[in-house]
């Protein structure tokens, strides 16, 4: 039996015996869902023509179809104006995934030489259209089981204050033999992995995009070696509610949705949060030259930003299109995908990548309060998840410590930058690097904000690992297809003597001090510490600072070099339990005056403006009965000669970290050091960091 079916909510939901299926599209003047029986099915099994009359609610379509249950798998067919030159791009040639569908199926058939697979039809060759009907490479969508047993999940909830990220990759953290675990690459290989994260002491994980997206668009070969290149970051996204599918251990269809829920609810058991890098800045239908999968074939027009010419798209976010993100329809359609990961899959937060687009109208002006970010920051289902945007876009936007609203934190790429070149030796870093020490108020403080809303950070998926930061003076991209093009060419980097990995003792304990040092920056900064899953082990990419297409050992991680390198294993969790222990290094406001001295190596206020690359300062907060702190930091190639300043109440200062000494004796257990010889002086070595404590 088929009825009219009612308009919401949008997506595929069992209801009254059977499935209502409901799907926008303002323009289109006919449409069609599409049944099929098995999961790589050539053809539809049934294909029911919805009539305007009855199956149209202003401009949602909609139908009820008795008995069908959840594991149906479905797809729509819509028809309208091909009218590029008006935004209006219909196909009834194509079979369109459902915005809303909660899983895929059949995404192993996706190739995209089939898809590429169009005919020029017009004096603009304007590709995007092609007779060809794509069911045989399409995936499908799957009316999902939501039934589930969440055991009592209780979200973690930590303060900004006791967040410590670790951004990785699903498939990438446990594909490689090395990892030893049972199902590599995929959810459950993560959880397989959740004893090290909580060894580690890290707080949450930042998952590189795990929504469904397409890794075969790319038509390009590494020209190292001929193997096709995939995206393999996913930075390319086809359905915003579905987990990617290729991420689960079986191909049982809906299982991907089972097995996600599996490593949030195992994460949250252990106390560890999970934030998802989620991409709404633009989808994997590209330019006007790319694929018909969803948006374009249902309303190209109200999907997308387009250019005075409208054949044509805006492309802010440097990849062929840019959703039309403060359109009511495209807002109210984020805000339900950001619920649906909080409501159905229990996730703590989010990171917004190129977040900047989110804030543009449909001419690609920067809007003063766009309406998006404030309904997302305000909205009562997402009131308590952690907001993180990356505060920038490929158009020219850059809003680091100007982004809107006072809920969300901000990757700061101004921390990464200042950090990279003060221990470099560059000259003329050393109030950048207080500041970034402090906080960031000089970014952060004129809007209102806290240091809880910089979000630090060295390295990223995006650029050098920490590994290669200190070992690489140049990207090395060849593999990437690019003639090397690809990439930032300014990374703040050095190799100290020899370009790649070395077996130079001399250079190889510079490139391990650098590494303690940028890494004891990163964790005593005011702040939210984010690391780069590996650096922790001097994960290599080989110089490869764009690996956004390396499916392969560039970028997954081998766990094979952990022992060689327990080390900076062991400095790192060191670094993390010592966060920990000194709240004062975490708390969520910025230093005050009279908490926060600086001094130079003669014991005065430092020569910012001069030519010195050493300085430190003295941690010591009134309101607070903890331990002082001295920080020493030495970026020169010279031992620099500290005056001391008497620790406070009489208490000797004693050491907790000096990057400078052989392991173990680099850093010792949070309040447990060994007390100074002397106590007025203390002699920093050439590139080395020292943390003093008095307790």
């Amino acid at each position: 039996m088929i009825r009219a079916g009612m308009p919401l909510p949008l997506g595929a939901y069992e209801r009254c015996g059977g499935v209502n299926l409901a799907v926008f599209s303002r323009h289109a003047t006919q449409v069609s869902l599409l049944l099929f029986d098995a999961p790589l099915a050539e053809a539809p099994c049934r294909s029911i023509d919805l009539d305007p009359a009855q199956h149209r609610t202003g401009d949602i379509w909609h139908v009820w179809i008795e008995s069908l249950d959840r594991g149906a798998i479905y797809a729509w067919r819509v028809n309208g104006p091909y009218q590029p030159e008006q935004g209006h791009r219909f196909n009834p040639h194509k079979v369109l995934l459902d915005p809303y569908a909660a899983a895929l199926v059949g995404t192993e058939c996706w190739d995209f030489a089939c898809a590429c697979g169009f005919e020029a039809t017009s004096p603009a060759r304007d590709l995007s259209f092609s007779r060809e009907d794509n069911s045989r490479w399409q995936a499908k969508c799957l009316v999902g089981d939501g039934a589930f047993d969440w055991q009592g999940d209780q979200r973690p909830h930590h303060t900004w204050a006791d967040t410590l990220i670790y951004e990785t990759h699903v498939r990438g953290f446990t594909v490689h033999p090395s990892a030893a675990v049972e199902q590599p690459g995929t959810y459950l290989g993560l959880v397989e992995k959740i004893p090290y994260l909580k060894e580690l002491g890290i707080t949450a994980v930042e998952l590189m995009p795990v929504q469904e997206f397409f890794e075969y668009e790319l038509v390009r070969e590494n020209p190292l070696n001929g193997e096709r290149l995939r995206n393999y970051w996913g930075y390319s996204t086809v359905a915003f509610l579905a987990p990617k599918e290729s991420y689960a251990s079986r191909r049982e269809p809906g299982c991907q949705q089972i097995e996600f829920k599996t490593l949030v609810r195992a994460l949250h058991q252990a106390g560890i949060e999970v934030i998802l890098d989620i991409v709404f800045n633009h989808t994997a239908e590209g330019n006007e030259n790319g694929p018909t999968l969803n948006f374009r074939g249902l309303d190209n027009r109200i999907y997308y930003l387009l250019e005075d010419d409208r054949r044509f798209y805006k492309n802010y976010s440097g990849t062929g299109n840019t959703l039309n993100c403060n359109h009511p329809v495209v807002r109210d359609y984020i805000l339900d995908c950001l619920r649906h990961w909080v409501m159905e899959m229990h996730v703590d937060g989010f990171r917004f990548d190129l977040a900047s687009i989110l804030g543009r109208d449909v001419y690609g002006n920067l809007l003063a309060n766009p309406p998006l970010l404030e309904r997302i920051a305000e909205d009562p289902v997402l009131r308590d998840v952690k907001l993180i945007a990356e505060a920038w876009d490929a158009g020219g936007a850059y809003q680091v410590g100007n982004f809107p609203g006072q809920r969300w934190s901000e990757w700061n790429g101004r921390f990464r930058d200042d950090v990279r070149r003060f221990w470099r030796g560059d000259l003329g870093m050393m109030g950048s690097l207080a500041s970034r020490i402090a906080g960031s108020a000089d970014i952060y403080q004129h809007s209102g904000k806290q240091p809880l809303n910089s979000i630090n950070f060295i390295t990223c998926h995006d650029g050098f690992t920490l590994n290669d930061l200190v070992s690489y003076r140049d990207k090395h991209n060849e593999a990437n297809g690019e003639n090397n093009a690809d990439g930032d060419n300014n990374n703040y980097s050095d190799n100290y003597g020899v370009e790649g990995a070395s077996d130079d003792p001399a250079i190889e304990a510079v490139r391990v001090r650098q590494i303690k040092n940028l890494m004891a920056t990163l964790l005593i900064a005011r702040g939210v510490p984010m690391l780069l899953g590996g650096d922790e082990f001097r994960r290599t990419q080989n110089g490869n600072n764009n690996a956004y297409c390396q499916d392969n050992e560039t970028s997954w991680f081998d766990w094979g070099i952990l022992q060689k390198h327990q080390e900076i294993f062991r400095f790192t969790r060191g670094m993390i339990a010592l966060r920990k222990h000194y709240e004062i290094l975490r708390r969520e406001t910025f230093y005050k005056a009279e908490d926060i001295r600086w001094l130079g190596p003669d014991g005065n206020t430092p020569q910012w403006e001069g030519p010195g690359r050493a300085f430190g300062c003295v941690i010591n907060m009134a309101d607070s009965v903890e331990s002082a702190l001295c920080l020493l930091f030495n970026a020169g190639p010279d031992t620099v000669h500290f005056k001391l300043p008497e620790a406070p109440d009489g208490r000797p200062w004693r050491i907790a970290v000096d990057t400078a000494q052989p392991a173990p004796h680099d850093i010792n257990t949070p309040g447990d050091g060994p007390s100074l010889q002397r106590q007025d002086r203390y002699s920093t070595q050439t590139r080395s960091l020292v943390i003093l404590f008095a307790e």
